[in-house]
């Protein structure tokens, strides 16, 4: 049954209604439902000069907002706030979360959605928020928060500023504002929103800024989004939100989605299959054209018998070119083949792979940072690096007298993308330059610092490029690359400590010091050069960009840069190649980060922006580390439990290995990868090429269970073995998008064969009972995969 505004204009945004706590009217042109939390505030985030508010315990803060932040729309989800901003010298602006508990006028919300910060360095802020309804029941949702400023890795908020004060100055790194969204049970009456207790000052603080709720009815449209991705017959990529604020599923031939007005036209129709209550899909429409400024555009929906349409102002259509102004930078995104590729390739490799030590659990550190935790005695040496260097190389022992045994004598490139391809992976990141500023490609005569001149004498990230492009040209190729070297004179003018902390970790930009002797270690092959981001760090990323065609830019430690001139640059030429590119969100600037880069960590809810977790299949390094035990290296079924669950929260999973100095690679690495690939060449339909459920992410209480979607179908995805209870049926608690007519198969066992099933609710908890046994179940390994087709 269709469920779109049937023979009447429906104007997107004049549903929203009153709420109790707040006496601040909705915008026009939204269906967001901002509330007033200011009766909550406790802190003061935002300040006109340094220590005149006290966002975190040391007296830093948000520099006062420059635009109106009363009527602020997230460019991320089209959603409606009241952004409280400078009030003043005294009063607060913000509140950090102690079990506050917001009162709202009763009513059906579809979501709710937070602005957000953590106010610790580093670290991540969680807590969970109940929601309570009419009927005495409650839920919960995780909302977590990044840290508002990070030096290196910087996380990409949906505010960005250009500044913080700290107590007595102006720091010059951005400062962020976090998104959260969570979605809402869509025949439950909202009562109530309690904050969880966030208030230890070392572990970090939870502030929230502003909330929003969103209601609607029927099917609607919550956002119409443009990008500057282009199809394969290049129309612009516009992004339209759907929301199903009904009672009954959009079903059968679906929707098809168009967008028209003054210069441009839909010449790739956007269609959804099935959107049942409660949940949300992002569909992707074609247009040809542009305007000339911001306009007027049309949003129609129809299902070939009725249609609804949805104006909406102030839009911009066509691609643009980029130029090196911020706001420019900020359209950027990952494209969609990285978004739909899901499981990439790290690998680590250099002169840190002779040395291969960073101790074993649990006191491992990462190997790569050998020379760095070698040379900085005490401070960071919980691994034994001081005293392993001592006993295995001496004391007059430099770390550039590893380029020497730095062979790859063994190295052989197809082997090397074979394996990747074994593993199910769609693409690969390489490190074309590390800290140490080693180089395993041609450099362009920025340094003689390289793989070219020493060691093997070899292009290793040519072999391996050409290879990729010779026997799997489908893979995505990828270069990591330090914008910083820890000990290059010539980055001495750029030299800073991380953390102003006993264990600071330093990039001095200075020759290091033999930790024995006193003596200056070499730098060698180092070239002289004016300055390090012009003559150095630039050219050799437009080296990689150009002369070796990377898709993914991965940078590493971005610090003083010149990631603005360059991304515009690559961006232009690359849409004049065709090729969609992306970089990570560690190149320096924030509005040019297309995705999140965590390290070793996931999330218990789907995020809205894209991320990617990269980790090693080492317990605790990405390159290669001797002490680490055959045993210890990532199990098959950890691959696989860590790429569905990051799949079903709109992750990518980058899985390092490490390889030796003469270019093998550890057994149990190779062995768990293809073992691992396996798997997911037998259930690729459920991992590549999906998206996340908005309505759930996991199953509290269990089982362990995670979901995907495609426009065809729905994917239950069990992380231990379904239990088979009463009658022979496996039971899935949740909401699944399941209408009569709908087929259930079990992938893996290659027979395609229906299952019988079937979906009640009872007491507003809707199950799905899929009749099966446990002979069938005995096919599957790792993660039983039942798949919903929808007819």
């Amino acid at each position: 049954m269709l469920l779109v505004a049937r023979g009447y204009l429906m104007v997107f945004g004049l549903l929203a209604l009153y709420v109790q706590a707040v006496p601040c009217s909705p915008q026009a042109g939204s269906s967001s439902v901002p509330l007033d939390i200011s009766a909550f505030f406790n802190n003061k985030a935002f300040g006109t000069r340094p220590g005149e508010a006290a966002f975190d315990p040391s007296y830093q803060s948000y520099p006062a907002p420059t635009f109106d932040s009363h009527h602020f729309k997230s460019p991320d989800t089209g959603l409606q706030y009241n952004l409280p901003g400078y009030n003043g010298p005294d009063r607060p602006d913000n509140l950090i979360c102690d079990s506050q508990v917001i009162a709202v006028k009763p009513g059906k919300y579809f979501s709710a959605s937070f602005l957000v910060a953590g106010d610790v360095e580093s670290a991540t802020v969680s807590g969970n928020v109940t929601f309570a309804f009419t009927d005495n029941s409650t839920s919960q949702y995780e909302l977590r928060s990044l840290n508002w400023f990070s030096f290196l890795t910087i996380n990409r908020g949906a505010i960005i500023f250009p500044s913080r004060y700290t107590s007595n100055g102006t720091n010059y790194n951005t400062t962020h504002i976090f998104e959260r969204t969570a979605s809402l049970p869509w025949d439950k009456e909202l009562a109530s929103i309690t904050l969880p207790r966030t208030t230890n000052t070392t572990t970090g603080r939870m502030h929230v800024f502003a909330v929003s709720l969103w209601q609607g009815h029927n099917v609607s449209v919550q956002d119409l989004r443009p990008t500057q991705k282009w199809t394969g017959s290049g129309a612009q990529v516009i992004e339209v939100t759907l929301n199903n604020a009904g009672t009954e599923c959009v079903a059968g031939p679906g929707l098809r989605v168009s967008i028209s007005g003054h210069g441009f036209e839909t010449t790739e129709v956007g269609h959804v299959k099935r959107l049942c209550p409660g949940d949300q899909k992002v569909v992707k429409v074609g247009l040809e054209g542009h305007s000339s400024a911001a306009t007027k555009a049309l949003v129609v929906l129809d299902d070939g018998l009725h249609s609804g349409t949805f104006i909406f102002h102030g839009v911009e259509i066509g691609l643009s070119e980029w130029s090196s102004d911020l706001t420019t930078l900020a359209k950027h995104e990952s494209p969609e083949w990285y978004n739909n590729a899901k499981f990439g390739i790290f690998i680590h490799w250099g002169p840190y792979s002779v040395t291969g030590w960073g101790n074993s659990s649990p006191y491992e550190s990462y190997a790569e940072w050998f020379w760095w935790y070698s040379t900085h005695h005490p401070q960071a040496d919980r691994s034994d690096f001081y005293d392993y260097r001592l006993r295995t190389f001496g004391e007059d022992w430099a770390y550039d007298d590893t380029f020497q045994n730095f062979t790859a004598a063994n190295f052989d490139a197809r082997e090397w993308v074979d394996l990747i391809a074994d593993a199910g992976a769609r693409y690969f990141v390489i490190t074309t330059k590390h800290h140490d500023g080693f180089a395993l490609f041609n450099a362009a005569g920025t340094t003689n610092r390289s793989a070219i001149h020493y060691g093997p004498k070899r292009d290793l990230l040519r072999e391996l490029f050409n290879a990729a492009e010779t026997y799997h040209p489908d893979l995505k190729r990828g270069t990591y690359f330090s914008l910083p070297e820890w000990f290059n004179p010539d980055f001495g003018p750029y030299g800073f400590d991380q953390f102003p902390t006993n264990s600071t970790t330093s990039w001095p930009g200075i020759l290091a010091n033999n930790p024995y002797t006193g003596v200056k270690e070499p730098y060698t092959g180092r070239v002289p050069i004016k300055d390090f981001i012009t003559d150095l760090m630039v050219p050799q990323m437009e080296v990689l960009a150009y002369d070796y065609s990377t898709d993914i830019m991965w940078c590493d430690c971005g610090a003083a840069n010149g990631t603005a001139e360059f991304a515009a640059r690559w961006w232009n030429t690359a849409r004049e190649e065709d090729r969609q590119v992306t970089i990570n969100s560690r190149c320096g600037i924030p509005e040019a980060a297309d995705f999140d880069t965590p390290e070793y960590q996931t999330f218990s809810v789907a995020q809205h922006r894209k991320w990617e977790s990269n980790q090693g299949m080492d317990p605790y390094s990405y390159g290669y580390n001797r002490a680490t035990p055959p045993d210890a290296y990532m199990n098959v079924s950890t691959i696989i439990y860590s790429l569905v669950d990051m799949v079903s929260k709109n992750g990518n999973f980058l899985l390092d290995i490490g390889p030796r100095a003469d270019g093998t690679i550890v057994q149990s690495e190779m062995d768990h990868l293809r073992e691992a690939g396996k798997w997911i060449k037998t259930h690729e339909e459920a991992i590549f090429d999906t998206t996340y459920w908005f309505i759930q992410s996991e199953i509290l209480g269990g089982p362990d269970v995670r979901f995907t979607q495609t426009n065809d179908a729905f994917y239950i995805l069990f992380l231990e073995e379904p239990v088979v209870g009463s009658g022979g049926f496996v039971s899935i608690k949740a909401p699944v998008p399941i209408l009569d007519g709908d087929l259930i198969t079990f992938l893996g066992d290659g027979s395609a064969t229906p299952l019988p099933w079937v979906f009640d609710t009872q007491e507003g908890i809707s199950t799905l009972r899929i009749k099966t046994s446990e002979e069938l179940l005995s096919n599957g390994s790792y993660c039983w995969v039942f798949k919903i087709e929808y007819r």
